[in-house]
């Protein structure tokens, strides 16, 4: 009795995977959603957003020229980091770093050559445009950068060292050619496909809501969980569609290494899906509604994704009562899941804790969506 009970129970259950596909089929607009949204934002965001500063607009002044001043010049027209303009006076940089043709100048006093043969050196004067503060402290920084450079060059080119105190052997690990986009792009893939994931199961559940099919699926032999494992089967698999995508243009077309094990980052992002689409199962649930949940999908979990995942802003950098909301937001356990897989490695340490932290997550939402829809209907 038992094993016809299952087995009529698994014929159900395919029937209604088989019915969710036809649907997706004749539906063009889910497969829109799972497709053609990541592959549409991900070449948006990921060449449109970046934290490189290259071409930072430099007024260059130097007071009285010789061979040094024009040395040192050179280096920073020569650098991709700057785009230099010459200014005769410090009144007229300063006029082009008031209108925002420059952000930053860089000036080089009258004594320039004669003190840059004392033994305590030459001083140069940055004035950084300090409104944008990220900009402010790049701009220093390759100034400085430049500077040392050129000190070091110019010391070898006379058989002598360059006497500092400390000498610093910097070693980058992970991404060692300090890409932001290396960077960015796996984080992109959570961002991204928290949104898709979410939107996937919530308009397609609010729209049976609102027409009425899905109450009238409840009155055949086919149970909630058994209604609800038939949409989670089918959109899991489009998601997985559209998750196989973005990774695929984050390796092929932004170049990012993917030095973590291939199979590692799929199950990560199977609990990841699961969760997203468990969101999406328990707004459409509670909204029944296609706007409204399409609104809350937006609202509730891509805003909050994009800004408190560490995707861009660093969490340990944000107050304490928001890093402990962070711990709410699903995206924040996949983006550092992603982010160590494609440059770090199999980080298990790193891994682990976020994989239990999603499958936890995962569990509540399909939890909540199961005791909504059967409370509602009964």
């Amino acid at each position: 009795m038992n094993s016809l009970r299952r087995g009529g129970s698994a014929m159900r259950l395919k029937g209604l995977v088989r019915k969710e596909f036809l649907q997706i089929v004749r539906d063009p607009s889910s497969i829109a959603i799972a497709f053609l949204m990541p592959l549409f934002l991900l070449v948006l965001f990921g060449y449109g957003v970046s934290l490189d500063a290259d071409h930072l607009p430099v007024a260059l002044v130097a007071e009285q020229p010789s061979p040094d001043t024009a040395d040192f010049l050179a280096a920073l027209e020569g650098s991709h980091y700057f785009a230099t303009r010459r200014a005769f006076t410090m009144a007229e940089a300063e006029q082009s770093l008031r209108e925002g043709k420059v952000n930053a100048i860089v000036h080089l006093r009258a004594d320039f050559a004669a003190q840059l043969r004392r033994p305590d050196g030459a001083p140069i004067q940055v004035v950084v445009n300090g409104v944008d503060a990220n900009t402010a402290r790049l701009t220093q920084g390759y100034v400085q950068g430049a500077w040392v450079n050129w000190l070091a060059h110019r010391a070898a080119s006379r058989g002598q060292e360059l006497a500092t105190p400390v000498q610093v052997q910097q070693r980058v690990w992970f991404n060692s050619e300090v890409k932001s986009r290396y960077f960015l792009v796996p984080g992109l893939v959570a961002i991204i496909m928290t949104l898709i994931g979410t939107l996937l199961t919530a308009l397609v559940m609010a729209r049976e809501w609102e027409r009425g099919t899905l109450e009238a699926l409840l009155v055949t032999p086919a149970s909630m969980t058994e209604v609800l494992l038939g949409k989670i089967i089918a959109y899991f698999t489009l998601g997985t569609g559209g998750m196989l995508l973005t990774v695929a243009l984050a390796v092929w077309l932004f170049g990012v290494p993917l030095r973590g094990s291939f199979w590692l980052l799929w199950a990560c992002a199977s609990l990841f899906l699961l969760a997203a689409l468990g969101m999406g199962l328990t707004i459409s649930t509670l909204a029944r509604n296609q706007f409204v949940a399409g609104q809350i999908a937006i609202i509730g979990t891509f805003l909050p994704a994009f800004l408190l995942s560490g995707f861009i802003f660093d969490i340990d950098s944000m107050p304490s009562v928001v890093q402990a909301v962070t711990h709410l937001i699903v995206a924040r356990y996949f983006v550092s899941i992603v982010q160590t897989l494609f440059l770090a490695g199999d980080v298990w340490a790193v891994v682990l804790p976020n994989a239990l932290a999603l499958a936890v997550m995962a569990a509540f939402f399909m939890g909540v969506t199961w005791r909504k829809s059967r409370k509602r209907l009964e």
